[in-house]
């Protein structure tokens, strides 16, 4: 009976802060913002498209009314999303002012999300076209400087690069991308933020632990053995 009493208040406790969320996003969500690189504010498209991606997911689980209010919700902002941020040539912009490629818009695909005919392959081999070097990949591009000299390659990028491929159904592929930016680590096996291509060197603060929880991630499941949604 403690335990079950437990659980009920623990579930509670859940729901009330997905309320929370929700209300957070139903008031901000129009609203120009950071976004995921801490960048000057505007109407990131990933931002949109993460946000989808965690309604869709409670909406999953929470029940009754709760539910159906995060699906319409997703439902809302990934209309207005569309009408602004989706390309004429069926991928995502990187913002709603900038059709440039942006790594970070690999990261919805990575985690499972797809929204139908919108863009996901087709972004993905965008962002690979314009974002990679020597199996590589940057997060965006600098206007007026060439990759490599206005950062390095961002290794968070090249796994959920590895992810997304997988994702779309291309396995070799994937583990190329996973090994190559596995491979950037440093003596002690640490990995940093970002990795000069052609210096062959770290760089950026070390270690970054979203670069090793994304390799822990990639590892899972590209051995096939993860239970993660």
């Amino acid at each position: 009976a403690t335990a079950a009493a437990a659980h009920d208040r623990l579930t509670d406790e859940a729901e009330r802060a997905a309320a929370v969320a929700v209300d957070v996003v139903e008031r901000q969500w129009l609203k120009p913002e950071a976004g995921l690189w801490e960048l000057e504010d505007r109407w990131w498209t990933h931002s949109r498209l993460s946000v989808v991606c965690g309604l869709r997911r409670m909406a999953e689980v929470l029940p009754g009314a709760a539910g159906r209010r995060c699906a319409d919700l997703a439902d809302t902002v990934l209309r207005e999303t569309r009408r602004r941020c989706l390309h004429a040539d069926g991928r995502w912009r990187r913002a709603e002012d900038d059709d440039g490629p942006e790594a970070a818009l690999l990261v919805p695909m990575a985690r499972g999300c797809t929204f139908e005919d919108d863009g996901d392959a087709a972004t993905r081999a965008y962002v690979e076209s314009r974002l990679s070097e020597d199996g590589y990949l940057y997060r965006f591009e600098h206007p007026g400087v060439p990759l490599g000299e206005a950062e390095g390659a961002f290794l968070l990028c090249g796994f959920a690069m590895a992810l997304a491929t997988h994702r779309v159904g291309d396995r070799m592929d994937a583990f190329r991308w996973f090994e190559r930016t596995r491979a950037a680590c440093g003596p002690a096996g640490l990995f940093a933020e970002e990795y000069d291509v052609r210096q062959r060197q770290l760089r950026g603060n070390l270690p970054q632990a979203f670069v090793h929880a994304m390799l822990l991630e990639c590892s899972v499941r590209l051995a096939g053995e993860s239970t993660l949604p």
